[in-house]
């Protein structure tokens, strides 16, 4: 399939990246905390035959230089756009902090029909660097909405890490420690996946390193379920040797970060992958993906323009 990749011109930095032609179906993919614009994995779902937006929500001018009090209208904003291309059915696509934003925004916004969550939390956490004052303290929400910052989970900076120093750090404990320390705030925390339409697709990892991705998972699966809401599915795959990092088909893995272990293993995280990669085209396509799309890169054309 030849897909045609351009860059975007506002509001933020990014990339569109689709079939020639166009897609029936919008995506709209955002990384996790490194910020980064995930231009492979745009091309990846673009040979699929979606039409794929990726971008920084955070860190690019304008926005918040951490992950502190991000407006959830970043988000809404994208979905203006990718409807008024004409795209039939619009979904989300994140990792990690990314994915928490998709959540988030899909119980916000109706226009958003699927969700596939990589690596999710099931409830929002605190800031991750400073917001627009610079300032990373005392703990703020990561988001907002209307321009009221959303309830959230501290973190419990008594927890310490039990690597040496110079050694990438596990941070998962530190997320489960925090969660018991501040039980109190989950309810009002908690990602309301009930109250969203979208249908939607867990994707997670049992040796994540970062934080308990499938405990999250898990508990997302749960209350939608025990919510009985009607017309909205949920699915989760699942593997306990994989960790924070999903690798497609068509997928490099990155590099080892020297600041943090992300658990997991290479073939683990691609296992992980190609397991979910059929419900991922099933839940973002709603039945609308053009049949030539593979999604594997074989035979791909990228014309930049």
């Amino acid at each position: 399939m030849e897909i045609v990749e351009r860059a975007v011109a506002g509001p933020w930095e990014g990339v569109r990246c689709g079939p020639v032609g166009g897609g029936a179906v919008g995506v709209v993919v955002l990384s996790g905390s490194s910020g980064r614009v995930e231009r492979a994995r745009a091309r990846v779902l673009a040979a699929a035959g979606l039409e794929v937006l990726a971008f920084r929500w955070y860190g690019g001018p304008g926005q918040p230089p951490g992950i502190c009090e991000v407006p959830l209208e970043t988000f809404t904003a994208a979905v203006d756009l990718l409807r008024a291309d004409g795209v039939r059915r619009i979904g989300f696509l994140g990792t990690s902090k990314g994915a928490e934003a998709s959540l988030l925004t899909a119980v916000r916004d109706p226009r958003v029909d699927a969700v596939v969550a990589l690596a999710p939390t099931a409830v929002v956490w605190c800031n991750v660097g400073p917001g627009a004052d610079g300032a990373d303290r005392p703990f703020r929400s990561c988001w907002t909405w209307r321009g009221r910052p959303l309830p959230f989970v501290p973190m419990d900076e008594a927890w310490t890490p039990a690597e040496p120093e110079g050694v990438p750090v596990a941070i998962r404990g530190w997320y489960e420690r925090s969660e018991r320390t501040f039980a109190g705030a989950l309810p009002a925390a908690a990602i309301p996946v009930e109250e969203s339409r979208a249908e939607l697709l867990l994707v997670a990892g049992g040796a994540d390193a970062m934080w308990p991705s499938l405990p999250f998972a898990e508990r997302l699966r749960e209350r939608r379920e025990r919510s009985g809401s009607a017309g909205a599915p949920v699915r989760l795959v699942g593997d306990p040797e994989a960790g924070h990092r999903v690798v497609f088909p068509g997928e490099s893995p990155l590099p080892p970060s020297p600041v943090h272990d992300h658990g997991g293993s290479p073939a683990a995280d691609a296992r992980l992958g190609a397991a979910a990669w059929p419900h991922v085209l099933e839940v973002l396509g709603g039945g609308l993906l053009r049949p030539d799309g593979d999604g594997d890169g074989a035979g791909t054309q990228l014309r930049v323009g």
